[in-house]
């Protein structure tokens, strides 16, 4: 029988914008004299509501207000949202590296955090010194951690600078130790923050198998949160929602709550058909995305749905300070299970094809061909790079996203009328 290893009551975390604590004196003083009455905080009263999106009306921001949430032992439990929906602040409130505002936690057992590269690794050590160093605050003594620490460095794969100082490792590599130090140490909570974006697939792949063998075989109970959908899904078997420092959906069903957090506005609706780069986000000299559109043939917006036979038309308005031969721009596009049907790139055909950008505003477009894709809902996301040198928009990342829903017009066939099975529906001519 499973039992309650996280209990969290009512929490909040209020922040003042541009200060680093509490802000002023004054402001102390205030708090520390409402305390002694017994009052509310004085500027708990107008905080501002965290969505980043909206101009700040107040000094105050409340990163989370009013979680309730309870973890019980052994779950997998995934938590995503947008950037700024307070999921970072959650985990730092569940390690204690931080204090609530208001509200309580209450956690049974050892907790091992992976919050951001190099947690826990202090760079002037070496790793070998960082193991034990981790293990002891862990509460394991040297024997243990002596019995641990070959699988650890094979793990992170990191033998040969097992004595060299953390700080000369690559981030990737401290991410790798990093998370082998908290996995093999045997916490009875693994909290996981976004870190394992930084690395490489094969790790990826090899943490994913770890966490979900220290939760299956050993009871382990493991947060994690990602903006990678797929491994969510593949690891979690429970899932909450965050907005605007808000719980506003939670499920163990969650493939629903990824669709929730991939297709749905706040109000519920189908996220929009058009992007429009409002917060001059992903400013590189090379590509600025400016606005990102489903159209029709004459530009105009499509209407949602449309149907499989009609035109549709993936628009990227961009600006360029600096033309480099190398710049790729790419459309991924996934389905409502957020499967990759495909990748397409401007630079797919032969060379002497290529359209190629000019130096300031400029626009693309590309067709999807229709009776293509199945009925359903999909998810374009924008990316661009410098080919084979670095990312400009790195898909999974930044996010920048519109929204595809095709119902009705598969085939003009009498006997084709309803969606078949399978993630495309090509009409093709038997001969």
């Amino acid at each position: 029988m499973s039992y309650t290893v996280i209990k969290i009551e009512n929490l909040s975390k209020l922040y003042r914008l541009g200060e680093v604590g509490t802000g002023t004196l004054s402001h102390d003083l205030n708090r520390w004299w409402a305390r002694v009455r017994g009052k509310e905080d004085p500027y708990a009263k107008i905080g501002q509501v965290n969505d980043r999106t909206q101009k700040a009306e107040s000094d105050y921001v409340w990163a989370l207000k009013d979680v309730n949430l309870e973890v019980k032992h052994g779950d997998i439990l995934g938590i995503i949202g947008k950037n700024g929906a307070g999921k970072s602040t959650l985990l730092k409130l569940i390690s204690r590296i931080t204090a609530p505002t208001t509200g309580s936690i209450k956690g049974k057992g050892r907790i091992a955090s992976l919050l951001e590269v190099g947690t826990g690794m202090n760079p002037q050590m070496t790793a070998r010194e960082n193991i034990y160093l981790n293990g002891a605050i862990l509460g394991m003594n040297r024997q243990e951690i002596t019995r641990k620490f070959d699988d650890i460095v094979d793990f992170a794969g990191c033998a040969m600078y097992v004595d060299t100082p953390v700080k000369r490792y690559s981030s990737g590599m401290r991410v790798r130790l990093g998370f082998a130090v908290a996995a093999f140490l045997e916490p009875d909570i693994l909290i996981v923050d976004e870190v394992l974006a930084v690395g490489d697939a094969e790790f990826q792949k090899k943490a994913i198998g770890k966490m979900k063998d220290v939760s299956s075989s050993k009871g382990r109970t493991v947060l994690f949160v990602s903006h990678n959908m797929g491994s969510v899904e593949t690891l979690c078997d429970r899932a909450i929602l965050l907005n605007n420092g808000s719980i506003v959906f939670e499920s163990r069903d969650v493939r629903e709550a990824i669709k929730k957090y991939l297709y749905a506005n706040d109000n519920g609706a189908v996220k929009p058909v058009e992007w429009v780069n409002t917060d001059n986000r992903c400013d590189s000299p090379f590509f600025k995305p400016l606005r990102f559109w489903l159209s029709d043939e004459y530009g105009n917006l499509l209407t949602m749905p449309v149907r499989n036979d009609q035109a549709m038309y993936v628009n990227i308005s961009f600006e360029i300070k600096e033309l480099d031969s190398a710049l790729a721009i790419a459309c991924w596009i996934y389905d409502e299970k957020n499967r990759l049907l495909f990748v397409t790139e401007h630079t797919d055909s032969a060379e002497s094809s290529w359209k190629i950008p000019c130096q300031g505003k400029d626009h693309f477009r590309f067709k999807i061909p229709e009776r293509l894709l199945n009925e359903g809902i999909y998810r374009i996301e924008l990316a661009a790079s410098l080919y084979k040198r670095m990312w400009l928009i790195q898909n999974g990342k930044e996010n920048i996203n519109i929204f595809l829903h095709i119902a009705g017009g598969l085939s003009d066939s009498p006997q084709w009328l309803e969606c078949r099975g399978g993630i495309i529906a090509p009409v093709i001519q038997w001969e």
